[in-house]
């Protein structure tokens, strides 16, 4: 195998229309190959021995080169390459951005039995975003969403109506999750902290989301879209949720930290664009 390579997007997702060149010392063409529908590449053509520059594009990203030694064997294992999307080291345009809630995802994981994970997710939810100009955009920009509690899903209905009771979430009377962010403090060029509270099951509490920005591009329906990705770890008895059964193991039928996991498609604008 002459060419390996894995061509990932900054989330993990394969980059099926990626195109990997290689070039030699004088800058000749020496490939060229293309990433197959999981974002691999496998040419097997040999290359002779000696140092070249690897070239990965994409359209939509931003180009990423690198360079390789080939030894005796003729082989170039590129390893995994990671495309971003343009813009993806600073904040998207300043100005009012709005949650798609449709192409976006609140999710939380907790530990059950301490052998396996329980997977649940909110299905209503709202957000806006509001990134102020530089050079305030770390101490002026703003997030604010509102999760209705009633509805989560686990994919089972005995447990989502537990999680709703008095036990957990108690959503007759808190039927509204809510976050607002109170800074953003940079750790890395296409990565912040988030600072913010959160008001859970009628408790507020400081909650850091460790924030990542994938990029801005354009979509099919004429508007502009940011990508993020932001996680967090709760503990529920900071939120009053206390319930637990224990085994006879002596192990807790469900772990008491929750795991968030937010994917948030947002659509430059105070609104959504209908028809979305």
């Amino acid at each position: 195998m002459g060419l390996t390579a894995r061509i990932r997007t900054r989330d993990g997702w394969a980059v099926s229309h990626a195109v990997v060149t290689v070039t030699d010392r004088a800058g000749t063409q020496v490939m060229r190959a293309e990433a197959d529908a999981e974002g691999a590449v496998h040419e097997p053509t040999a290359l002779a021995p000696g140092a070249y520059t690897v070239i990965v594009t994409a359209v939509g990203y931003g180009p990423v080169a690198s360079s390789a030694l080939v030894t005796a064997s003729g082989r170039a294992e590129v390893g995994t390459v990671t495309l971003a999307r343009p813009g993806g080291t600073e904040l998207p345009p300043p100005g009012p951005w709005t949650v798609d809630p449709a192409h976006s995802s609140v999710a939380a994981v907790a530990q059950h039995l301490g052998i396996s994970s329980v997977r649940g997710r909110f299905t209503e939810f709202s957000g806006s975003i509001e990134i102020a100009p530089a050079p305030d955009e770390g101490t002026k920009s703003r997030v604010a969403a509102v999760i209705r509690a009633a509805s989560i899903d686990t994919g089972n209905g005995m447990r989502d109506d537990h999680l709703r009771s008095p036990d957990f979430l108690d959503v007759e009377h808190h039927p509204e999750i809510t976050y607002v962010s109170t800074g953003l403090t940079p750790v890395a060029p296409d990565r912040w902290t988030v600072h913010g509270e959160l008001t859970l099951h009628g408790v507020v509490r400081p909650v850091d989301l460790d924030l990542a920005y994938l990029g801005t591009g354009p979509d099919p329906w004429g508007g502009t879209r940011a990508a993020f990705r932001a996680t967090t770890e709760l503990r529920r008895e900071d939120f009053a949720m206390n319930y637990n059964q224990v085994l006879q193991a002596g192990i807790a039928a469900i772990g008491t930290t929750l795991k968030v996991e937010l994917d948030v498609q947002a659509v430059q604008g105070e609104s959504l664009p209908g028809g979305l």
